[in-house]
């Protein structure tokens, strides 16, 4: 069995957790996700913690219960706290602003980018440069930042471009004659 299955899945109160034969919705004071379950890896309820066991003793449900268990934690979690990520707009001229649910990127081209954020994903700009992202699914304020840094991704020259807040850019040495 996984060793990361192996940990149960603490249900803090407040959360409720109902389990269907192929799926399982997690309800919180931030909202409320959905993840459907493969065959191979079941979900049961003891007490306040969930435990995931691999119906068959394949490499693949064994794998798979360890992936269930680490998504239903982030479901327990992102109900309850919920996640954030933040990008840096680093260059001239480089600003972001936030309208409603519409991000209005000024990044250097000839036209302003304007990005529509999906249902479940709040953005705030603190300040011109910076860009805060917050939601209940990890995976779709995931992939909204990594939507939002591949307008602009940085150069390795002068560091130009969207990047997230904990991101480390190596710049190169220019070519010499």
């Amino acid at each position: 069995m996984s060793r990361v299955a192996k940990n149960p899945v603490v249900v803090p109160a407040g959360v409720e957790v109902v389990l269907a034969p192929n799926q399982v919705t997690v309800k919180g004071a931030l909202g409320v996700l959905n993840q459907a379950l493969n065959g191979d890896v079941s979900v049961v309820r003891e007490g306040d913690a969930l435990l995931c066991k691999a119906t068959k003793e394949t490499k693949q449900a064994n794998a798979m219960s360890g992936t269930v268990r680490a998504l239903l934690a982030n479901m327990v979690l992102g109900v309850t706290k919920g996640f954030e990520r933040k990008l840096t707009l680093v260059g001239v001229g480089y600003r972001a602003q936030a309208a409603g649910d519409t991000l209005n990127l000024t990044l250097g081209f000839s036209h302003p980018v304007s990005y529509k954020m999906p249902a479940g994903v709040k953005v705030a700009t603190p300040t011109q440069t910076e860009v805060v992202l917050t939601g209940s699914d990890k995976q779709q304020v995931g992939q909204v930042a990594a939507e939002i840094r591949a307008f602009r991704e940085p150069e390795p020259y002068k560091g130009k471009g969207v990047r997230y807040s904990d991101e480390v850019v190596i710049l190169k040495e220019t070519k010499k004659k």
